[in-house]
């Protein structure tokens, strides 16, 4: 691909990003931090106490990224979704349980990060799953169910290209 289509590609990215509220993007850095391994999320997120629990519940629920990374099924298949989707769903679940992702765009960017371009056809039925569940507050749950369009829902195909941009902490400078 060009250097431009790519430079668009992070564009899009971008705008997309800033189109969530503070709070969704402050847990999608704080994710991908936990997710990814790239910082010591209790050094960087933690306010107070909660922050810490939470935090460290994360990392629990989190621990079963490295083996969807490595079990993603074929679209196709049969084989594997069963294991496969009763993790994502567990992980899935996790996040929108802490009420800080409020559409199915902010988890799909999130998880997209998180697991990569091949997890795609999976997310719309895990966050329906997900969304579904009990341990999600009705009124909770009416609005996430809400967020995620028809053609989101009814994709016939998905897009294999990895996200270019992936947001991170950024140090605010003294005044």
């Amino acid at each position: 691909m060009s250097g431009t289509g790519t430079a668009s590609l992070a564009i899009n990215e971008l705008r997309e990003f800033a189109s969530f509220s503070p709070c969704e993007q402050r847990y999608i850095k704080r994710s991908l931090d936990i997710g990814l391994g790239r910082q010591d999320a209790f050094k960087l997120w933690a306010r107070d106490a909660s922050e810490i629990a939470s935090i460290r519940s994360q990392y629990v629920a989190y621990q079963d990224l490295k083996s969807l990374r490595g079990a993603i099924p074929d679209e196709t298949a049969f084989e594997g979704i069963d294991d496969f989707m009763g993790k994502l769903l567990r992980v899935s679940a996790f996040d929108l349980a802490q009420e800080r992702l409020s559409t199915f765009s902010a988890y799909r960017f999130l998880y997209e990060r998180l697991l990569g371009a091949a997890i795609r056809p999976w997310l719309p039925a895990a966050f329906c799953a997900a969304a579904a569940l009990p341990q999600i507050r009705p009124e909770r749950r009416k609005k996430l169910l809400h967020s995620i369009s028809e053609a989101a829902a009814t994709a016939p195909g998905w897009s294999s290209r990895e996200p270019c941009f992936y947001p991170e902490w950024v140090e605010k400078e003294a005044a």
